[in-house]
């Protein structure tokens, strides 16, 4: 496959809080959308950032009502709630490797999800597991609030990842202007299914719908590979299959140095 940009970078910024993981976010897309970063590293370059989080978070899509998430019980467990910049639905991020994308790029957005997936797709090739594309986009339930319209991990869209028939990576896409942020949740346990301890539903037999839907749809690396990967591990497997997929080197970056570059303003 030939390679869809020039330069490609990745950074690994451990564990943080769910707020700092999203501002993080926000202030990469910003540095995308005035150039800052395109000057600094060159035209046509994307940068994956790997990342976990400490405490454990509820993040909500960019429109989702946050009524759907109890925040007294979030709070109570010690959960941070935080708005993603992305779309989608409600993810819990426990024990999970993730990852955001940026790119400057005039691609479809389908294309760059698709290449995303593949990346991921040859990563979890070296721990031998066989993941497949979802071939079609589930219809969006209408009206009552369902498992589907809360949960991230009970929708699957086109060229998301499953294992078994069950979904194994959760994405979510924003778009402005050019500048794409994609984020992805991989479950290395299935702590992520703890969702359900935390949405707002008064009917027992919703809260468990949704329990039975996650349990049902979903899959973890540990349900799969029988252990957990550790996260450096994961995360060298991934810059392996960076560079296979795209041909060229890998340049590996330093927080430390894109957090300089997020403070600068462009003037």
């Amino acid at each position: 496959m030939n390679t869809l940009f020039s330069k490609v970078y990745c950074v690994d910024t451990g564990l943080h809080t769910g707020e700092e993981n999203m501002e993080f976010d926000r202030q990469l897309m910003a540095a995308f959308l005035d150039g800052r970063f395109q000057q600094r590293y060159g035209m046509e370059s994307c940068l994956w950032r790997f990342y976990a989080w400490k405490p454990y978070a509820v993040t909500l899509g960019y429109n989702q009502d946050s009524s759907n998430i109890d925040t007294v019980k979030c709070m109570q467990a010690g959960v941070d709630v935080v708005r993603r910049p992305t779309g989608g639905r409600a993810v819990f991020h426990a024990d999970e490797f993730t990852y955001s994308f940026f790119s400057d790029s005039s691609l479809q957005n389908s294309v760059i999800y698709r290449m995303v997936h593949e990346v991921i797709q040859r990563a979890l090739e070296s721990l031998g597991i066989h993941a497949e594309f979802c071939r079609s986009t589930l219809q969006r339930q209408q009206g009552e609030l369902t498992a589907g319209s809360v949960s991230c991990f009970t929708a699957s869209a086109r060229y998301e990842l499953q294992v078994e028939g069950r979904k194994l990576v959760g994405s979510a896409q924003r778009k402005t202007r050019n500048v794409l942020l994609q984020h992805g949740s991989l479950p290395l346990s299935g702590r992520h299914r703890e969702l359900v301890r935390f949405i707002t539903f008064s009917d027992v037999a919703a809260t468990d719908e949704i329990r039975n839907e996650m349990e049902r749809k979903t899959i973890s690396l540990e349900e799969i590979l029988g252990y957990i990967p550790q996260y450096d591990h994961l995360t060298e497997l991934m810059r392996d299959a960076l560079g296979q997929l795209h041909g060229i080197e890998v340049e590996v970056l330093h927080s430390d140095e894109l957090s300089v570059i997020l403070e600068c303003q462009k003037q």
